[in-house]
């Protein structure tokens, strides 16, 4: 077995064969070619040149796909960084919406329409639910963020929301219920059920679902109708975790689902000829890890299986958050409540600035270079960990960046 291998690996040794054997869409054969030609040179090289030593570096390109394990550090990172400028000092809540399993068939075999259901049911609970002066009465602001995986990369479709946990009033006066969450999860499960399932039966009567696969039963009238009544009866658990620990904990925590993707290099655990053995989390015994191995065949259709529809859009912003109002309400609210306002550090910095930053300096550079570059790192107090200073760096100065493209 191989210990040291990442998901490119995997899908260099089994795609070809997966792809004889099965049908795959158009957007999971994009994604499966960006993953096995990411940072090899068929997406071009940028080649850097230290001007103090004169070292030259070979950077290949990445394939900035969405699902690619080796794209998303940087575009995570300039998003978190972009939320800085709405981020109040406030509680936030973090709730999950989750549907029947039952339901996962036809979903997947109608993904944009079932997911963007996903989205309206869960935007149109949060806001109905605040709007209500039982609960809160107020217009309150969340960011809502798609996944479709369990930790075992099985199809397990979910919204993650991360709620404001106050809003503006009808007279644009702040309201809020402290540390305590304004609505009762038991309401939300029903709310949320009704709604979906209401969009759901829509789209249905309109003849606009359609079933493959496992969901081909459901083509029959009274099989689907059968479906719809298990649903009604059963019990939809959203789930909603404690308020964070100040606005800072906020942005760390949105880099956590933001960018996910539903599996990373460092759980792949080994392979062989025939098989991947990778971590997952034991939910049965509170979450520990244990090693679980597929074929290969197998974890090339699980992965695949996460890759959105082509242009999708997986996160989304409501109310306060929601770009038509955030620049003059949420200013309000900062003046209501008196918190400074978090400034962006990337938002005017490209990709290979980014590189540089984040790598300090990603060259090989001679002692002096290196000196000089550990004496030019700063601390910022707004992130965890040193960040490079770009405009003030005078050690390894890049003469200039190359790009070669290989086609």
């Amino acid at each position: 077995m191989s210990n040291v291998c990442t998901i490119q690996d995997v899908f260099h040794r089994f795609y070809p064969s997966y792809e004889n054997s099965h049908d795959i869409s158009p957007a999971q054969r994009k994604t499966a070619y960006h993953i096995m030609n990411c940072k090899t040179g068929a997406f071009g090289a940028n080649v850097s040149v230290c001007e103090d030593c004169g070292c030259i570096s070979i950077h290949y390109n990445s394939c900035r796909d969405r699902c690619c394990p080796m794209c998303q550090e940087f575009p995570k990172e300039k998003w978190v960084d972009a939320r800085r400028e709405d981020i109040l000092d406030a509680p936030y809540f973090h709730v999950v919406f989750t549907v029947p399993e039952e339901l996962n068939p036809v979903i997947y075999s109608n993904q944009k329409l079932l997911y963007t259901a996903l989205y309206h049911a869960a935007s149109d609970t949060l806001s109905e639910l605040a709007a209500d002066n039982k609960y809160l009465g107020a217009d309150t602001g969340y960011i809502c963020i798609l996944h479709t995986w369990g930790s075992a990369m099985n199809f397990h479709p979910h919204i993650h929301a991360i709620v404001l946990g106050g809003g503006l009033d009808i007279k644009n006066h702040w309201k809020d219920n402290g540390e305590d969450f304004f609505l009762p999860v038991k309401v939300i499960s029903k709310i949320f059920r009704g709604k979906y399932m209401t969009e759901l039966k829509q789209l249905w009567e309109d003849h606009k679902l359609e079933f493959h696969g496992s969901a081909s039963p459901y083509k029959n009238y009274y099989t689907f109708k059968e479906l719809l009544n298990t649903c009604y009866t059963k019990e939809w658990v959203p789930y909603c975790k404690k308020p964070f620990d100040g606005a800072e904990s906020v942005i760390r925590y949105l880099g956590k689902y933001t960018h996910r993707i539903a599996i990373s290099n460092y759980r792949i655990k080994g392979m062989t000829e025939s098989t991947v053995t990778f971590s997952v989390k034991d939910y049965k015994k509170q979450g520990q890890w244990k090693e679980s191995t597929l074929s290969g065949e197998e974890f090339i259709r699980r992965f695949l299986m996460h890759v959105p529809p082509k242009r999708f859009v997986r996160i989304r912003h409501y109310g306060l958050l929601s770009s038509r109002n955030k620049n003059t309400k949420i200013t309000i609210c900062r003046n209501i409540l008196g918190c400074q306002k978090y400034i962006s550090r990337l938002k005017d910095i490209d990709t290979p600035a980014m590189h540089h930053s984040k790598e300090k300096v990603s060259v090989t550079s001679s002692n002096g270079c290196r000196q000089r570059a550990s004496r030019n790192r700063s601390t910022d107090p707004t992130t965890e960990k040193n960040s490079f200073n770009i405009e003030n760096n005078t050690a390894g100065q890049y003469l200039c960046l190359v790009g070669l493209h290989t086609f």
